[in-house]
């Protein structure tokens, strides 16, 4: 009798979870729209649209069981994603750690890796996931800024996995590993392992571009021009494990532990980064919610100006926010705030759950 209620439970669940995937879909030449909502979520989002009005924000789109729950400005004008192109370089390294092209062990030293006024015996010694970790060790320079460098202790006096700071040299050498075992550019890896597959609709491979101060390292940051809703098609991807309809693009194992608490907020540094209470996986962010928050489990990639993609496994929600900069070619401009975008998500997730 136990072994037939126990089979027939175990086909019950296994009903259940067809049932729920095929409410989800995946989006072809263009995203569906969701056909209703209830009159709490309309409430909710018209309590969004008077607050993103008030903000800095060019583009926000929202995807719930992958179709579109909520949009506002133009989410097809590409523009540069900042910092959440660590994210995708995170993603990109799946494959090749799965197949044993990358070692996340080895050394700067052992990959020969160097840079600007050389690195010290000591920095030579982070291993591949110290970088992806932000955990390096090495307070070199990078050949771009937005990062906590400023706060760095003296260069050489942190042993390698022991210290978290966001320091951009790190994610840029991440990037010059990547194409050193692939002998393929970035571009190249993003067009044919994951943009193809997605059929993103603003994407252009030869509008990305590296740029930066060469003169500070020789390792330049991998900038990417993507729009909203191409970022929401990236976001529908790692919610789904690294699935895309059915093709396995990115190892689910992968994407599980890069999107997982690696670093908790209490140990980062400096103070102000460990005050935003955002933990970090590899290259992810991921909110410190309780675990009753409809966000509980929630990771981010996070760009400078307030660029956002929100994954909400809870919900099987997505939630892709812009702030498109430059500005008639000026980048100081007002940002959208961690706490700001937060609120955004939470009118949704609150009310159209």
């Amino acid at each position: 009798m136990f072994a037939y209620r126990f089979k027939l439970l175990a086909i019950l669940l296994m009903c259940f979870a067809l049932t729920a995937n095929a409410a989800t879909v995946f989006p072809g030449k263009e995203w569906e729209v969701t056909a209703s909502t209830t009159a709490q979520c309309k409430q909710g989002q018209t309590e969004l649209d008077s607050y993103v009005q008030r903000q800095a924000t060019t583009a926000l789109l929202a995807i719930k069981d992958g179709r579109i729950l909520y949009s506002y400005g133009k989410t097809d004008v590409p523009s540069i994603i900042e910092s959440q192109r660590k994210s995708i370089l995170s993603m990109l390294y799946g494959k090749y750690v799965a197949n044993g092209t990358i070692n996340l062990d080895q050394t700067l030293e052992t990959a020969n890796i160097d840079d600007v006024g050389g690195l010290l015996p000591a920095e030579k010694q982070a291993r591949v996931r110290d970088l992806l970790t932000a955990r390096s060790g090495v307070f070199h320079a990078a050949a771009n800024s937005g990062d906590d460098l400023a706060s760095a202790p003296a260069r050489g006096t942190q042993t390698p996995g022991s210290y978290f700071l966001y320091n951009n040299w790190d994610f840029n050498v991440a990037g010059t590993l990547l194409e050193n075992a692939t002998h393929k550019s970035i571009y190249q890896l993003f067009d044919e392992d994951i943009a193809q597959s997605l059929q993103l609709q603003d994407y252009k491979l030869s509008a990305q571009k590296k740029f930066g101060d060469k003169s500070k390292s020789n390792h330049l940051p991998y900038h990417f021009f993507l729009s909203t809703r191409d970022m929401a098609r990236i976001g529908l991807l790692t919610l789904h494990a690294g699935n895309w309809n059915g093709r396995q693009l990115i190892p689910a194992d992968w994407m599980r532990v890069t999107t997982s608490f690696y670093t908790p907020s209490s140990d980062m540094h400096p103070a102000s980064t460990a005050a935003r209470h955002v933990a970090y996986g590899y290259m992810w962010w991921v909110l410190e919610e309780p675990s009753d928050s409809p966000l509980q489990g929630a990771y981010m990639a996070w760009g400078l100006h307030g660029q956002y993609l929100l994954v909400i496994p809870r919900l099987d929600m997505v939630i892709a926010h812009q702030r498109r900069v430059p500005v008639d070619g000026k980048w100081d401009q007002p940002k959208v705030g961690k706490n700001a975008f937060i609120h955004m998500a939470k009118l949704l997730t609150e009310n159209c759950s």
